[in-house]
């Protein structure tokens, strides 16, 4: 397990794209068709990357769904692994 936690999926959006290409939160919100508040919790790394943002960033900046979930997958696994120790104690099964 990683030492350091994984860079939220917002703080890529924020320094790779938004900051590059001078794109305001709201501007980019109005060009995926969503809510200022949605993007913005996502870009200030308070919300997560749903399958549906997914395929709207991945329209918008010609990456692929995958991308975008791979790194809310790995933040979250991260952060859970870190706040609970209660999946250290599941006995491995023989299969």
């Amino acid at each position: 397990m990683r030492m350091r936690p994984p860079i939220h999926p917002g703080g890529i959006l924020k320094r790779h794209y938004l900051e590059p290409l001078n794109l305001t939160i709201s501007e980019l919100a109005k060009s995926l068709g969503v809510s200022r508040k949605t993007l913005s919790g996502i870009v200030n790394e308070h919300g997560s990357i749903t399958t549906d943002m997914a395929l709207r960033l991945s329209k918008a900046f010609s990456t692929t769904p995958q991308l975008w979930l791979n790194l809310q997958q790995n933040y979250d696994l991260w952060h859970v692994s870190q706040k609970s120790q209660a999946w250290k104690m599941v006995e491995t099964l023989a299969v």
